[in-house]
């Protein structure tokens, strides 16, 4: 798109079908890769990607070529493709329907992309549900208590 100028960074957030804790340390970084393969195909730009065993965050440069919500369902319909293609997980693996996105300017990159990287650290502090929320109150965002991604299953 000539003449197009933007400046989009977005911090999408999603987590594993019934939060399952299927993200194993070994291949984590291999489906990390995987899923900025599929951005920076598409020509979006990630600059930040980790997560715990039960949720993945990205935070990434997002060109207007493509809608948020085609590229959220690329990535995560591929990914979770790859790692059942792969033979990951020992059970079928996939993604939960729906995700978290939030929009932060230029000068908040650096607290993102820290954010980000500490996850695992973050993680042994608080639980994800209580930072989900905390977000989406951070950024003002109304929600609906039945539809933050579904419990685990008993």
């Amino acid at each position: 798109m000539s003449n197009t100028y933007t400046q989009i960074h977005i911090h999408a957030v999603f987590a594993v079908k019934y939060r399952k804790a299927l993200i194993c340390p070994s291949w984590k970084n291999r489906l990390y890769n995987y899923m900025t393969a599929i951005l920076h195909n598409r020509g979006h730009r990630m600059l930040q990607i980790n997560g715990v065993e039960d949720h993945v965050h990205m935070f990434f440069g997002h060109r207007p070529n493509q809608s948020l919500s085609d590229l959220m369902k690329m990535v995560k319909g591929d990914s979770s493709r790859w790692i059942n293609q792969q033979g990951l997980c020992a059970q079928r693996f996939s993604w939960q329907s729906g995700f978290g996105a939030f929009s932060y300017a230029k000068t908040e990159i650096p607290n993102v992309v820290r954010y980000i990287a500490n996850q695992e650290e973050h993680h042994r502090k608080k639980s994800f549900i209580k930072e989900y929320k905390e977000t989406l109150d951070w950024h003002q965002v109304d929600y609906d208590e039945r539809y933050i991604f579904q419990p685990p299953l008993e």
